[in-house]
């Protein structure tokens, strides 16, 4: 999958994937204005042009954005070196919503029809714990 930031000075390419997840946790709202539609592609994503700036938003994760327009890039896990990419950036895909996490952190303003997998922050984190 090939995307770019809305000023066009930074490239992506990531693996192709059809399936997107969405999070609801306090950061991501705060970040990106709402949920955060996002793409989990793992290690093997590479940016071209531009230099993203790197913010480092907590101990285990770091969010990159584009220094000229403010295009949210990446969230990176930093043990892993594992991306998840804003859907956003990928404007010719078609992505299938299957996932929703921090689901507790969801406001009551919003609510999705889609059928997804929920889980809490609880949850998330005793998943990611056990690896």
């Amino acid at each position: 999958m090939k995307g770019k930031c809305l000023c066009g000075s930074i490239e992506v390419t990531a693996p192709d994937r059809e399936q997107i997840g969405l999070c609801h946790c306090s950061m991501c709202r705060r970040w990106s204005g709402g949920p955060l539609f996002a793409v989990h592609c793992g290690t093997g994503v590479e940016f071209s042009g531009g230099k993203a700036q790197v913010y480092r938003s907590s101990d285990w994760a770091e969010r990159g954005f584009c220094p000229t327009c403010g295009t949210h890039l990446f969230y990176r896990l930093v043990s892993g070196n594992e991306y998840i990419l804003p859907a956003g950036l990928f404007q010719d895909r078609s992505f299938r919503l299957v996932d929703e996490i921090f689901t507790d952190e969801k406001p009551a303003f919003y609510e999705l029809k889609n059928q997804t997998r929920k889980m809490t922050g609880k949850q998330v984190f005793e998943r990611f714990a056990a690896k």
